[in-house]
């Protein structure tokens, strides 16, 4: 069952309260044991310094032994890497350590030398040995061991005492750090970051693809109602919207019944009319009411192809453009009307410029190749003829064109010799409305509104444009192939 965006909002910021909570949580436990465990190696590394120097071990974690007189050798040699049990490869850190003090004890120099296979232990990050104790300084060097994960082999000389190894691995070694888990406090916020964020776009999915496919329900065809998934607002307002269409769709029906029904009505009167109008023995005024009675039926007949181009009714499928336009044309040339398609060009694409070539390629795309589309055929054969009959009209003869892209088709057609400007054409989109020359091209007013609904119908419009020979009618319509 689905939740408002009240609720998911609720949740989700909860959710990430929760989840910065634990993961501070987390992290703070890791510092903390951390910071207890770098206490503790400073602790045992001060006790260490006493024990040094006083020759004892007091179980502090670790164990002292002096080396063997072989061992002693290498050691005072400074050949630490030749010990037998130094680490392979080995990196040698030497540390000395001295405090004055007024204690004799205090005031010896004691020397750590450090081999450790991992790496040379960063004594800068040790803290300057002015105005500190010895012991501290030991304590120092015992964190520092403790801050890296290895197992360090650690000689200690007093003075020129004999060498001394110490074994602090229940001190500094890697087992005795604790577990970081800084990496799984991190590793839990970005998992709640990326559910938080995955709830967000797919609640934002759910209104944006609803949207496109309203978008599209004109120019690709729709449900008679919609179905949405997701909160419940998205699912109100789809609600709405189908109240609203199928309220919509009604009045369209009513309409077109009451237009049929007009229509249908007018059928007998205007036969018994054309009968009678048979009968006159005046032939100019019969053919005035013949005329009369033309106009009336076709005004109908027109009204009522409007109203089918509203009401959406023809289902759109794949159709080639090219062959569409030229069957219409071959219509025209077959009534001796001087109708012409003219053919795309050639499109030349220049490539990107490349260091492996010193110029640039490029290709040809044939104005040959076919222009598939998503459409209602039978509306665009009415729209394309109505624009011809309008070229054929104003003008002397009509040029049809076809241009298009990855988006669009446009559908263009030329007229030769009209005198209607552009912006005059603009105008005569209304319904009913027609030029300064009524009385002398026939017509209803509404070809171009019938052929603006069908480029509408196609998520497209209709526009003019003015010519060097004439004028430009252009038919744009969307693609979605």
């Amino acid at each position: 069952m689905s939740s408002s965006l009240r609720t998911l909002g609720t949740g989700l910021v909860l959710t990430a309260f929760a989840a910065g909570l634990i993961s501070m949580w987390i992290w703070m436990q890791s510092v903390n044991a951390w910071r207890a465990h770098l206490d503790r190696a400073f602790s045992a590394g001060v006790v260490l310094h006493g024990d040094l120097l006083r020759g004892s071990n007091k179980e502090s974690g670790y164990s002292i032994r002096p080396l063997s007189p072989r061992d002693q050798q290498l050691a005072d040699a400074g050949e630490f890497r030749q010990l037998p049990g130094a680490p392979k490869p080995v990196f040698v850190t030497n540390v000395p350590i001295t405090a004055g003090s007024e204690n004799p004890l205090d005031s010896k120099r004691l020397d750590f030398v450090v081999l450790s296979a991992d790496l040379v232990y960063p004594l800068a990050n040790l803290p300057p040995q002015i105005g500190k104790t010895a012991q501290s300084a030991t304590g120092d060097l015992a964190r520092l061991l403790a801050s890296f994960c290895s197992d360090p082999l650690v000689l200690a000389q007093i003075d020129e005492a004999h060498w001394v190894q110490i074994d602090g691995t229940s001190v500094w070694g890697c087992g005795a750090a604790p577990s970081d888990r800084r990496v799984l406090a991190a590793l839990i916020a970005l998992i709640a970051l990326a559910i938080l964020v995955t709830s967000a776009l797919n609640i934002s999915s759910a209104f944006t693809d609803f949207a496109e496919r309203l978008r599209g329900r004109r120019a690709l065809g729709g449900p008679e109602s919609y179905e949405a998934e997701g909160p419940k607002e998205l699912q109100k307002i789809v609600d709405a919207l189908n109240t609203y269409l199928e309220v919509e769709r009604s009045q369209l029906q009513e309409r077109a019944a009451v237009l049929s029904g007009v229509s249908h009505d007018l059928g007998a009167p205007a036969t018994r009319l054309r009968l009678r109008a048979a009968l006159i023995e005046d032939s100019e005024l019969r053919e005035r009411l013949e005329a009369e009675i033309d106009k009336m039926t076709g005004i109908i007949e027109s009204v009522l192809t409007y109203t089918h181009a509203e009401m959406n009714a023809e289902p759109p499928r794949k159709l080639s453009l090219n062959s569409l336009i030229e069957a219409i044309v071959a219509d025209y040339q077959d009534m001796e009307r001087p109708v012409t398609f003219r053919q795309t060009e050639d499109v030349v694409v220049r490539g990107a410029s490349s260091v492996f070539m010193s110029r640039q390629g490029k290709g040809f795309v044939s104005g040959d190749r076919q222009i598939i589309i998503t459409g209602r055929p039978v509306a665009l054969q009415r729209a394309i003829t109505n624009l011809v009959d309008n070229a054929l009209k104003y003008g002397r003869r009509a040029t049809v064109g076809l241009d298009a892209d990855a988006d669009n088709a446009t559908i263009t057609v030329d007229d030769e010799g009209a005198s209607t400007s552009a912006e005059e054409l603009e105008k005569l989109m209304a319904p009913f409305q027609r030029g300064s020359n009524v009385t002398s091209i026939s017509g209803f007013g509404l070809g171009l509104t019938i052929v603006s609904a069908i480029a509408k119908l196609h998520g497209g419009t209709l526009s003019f444009e003015d010519s060097p020979g004439g004028l430009r009618a252009c038919l744009r319509i969307v693609r979605r192939a």
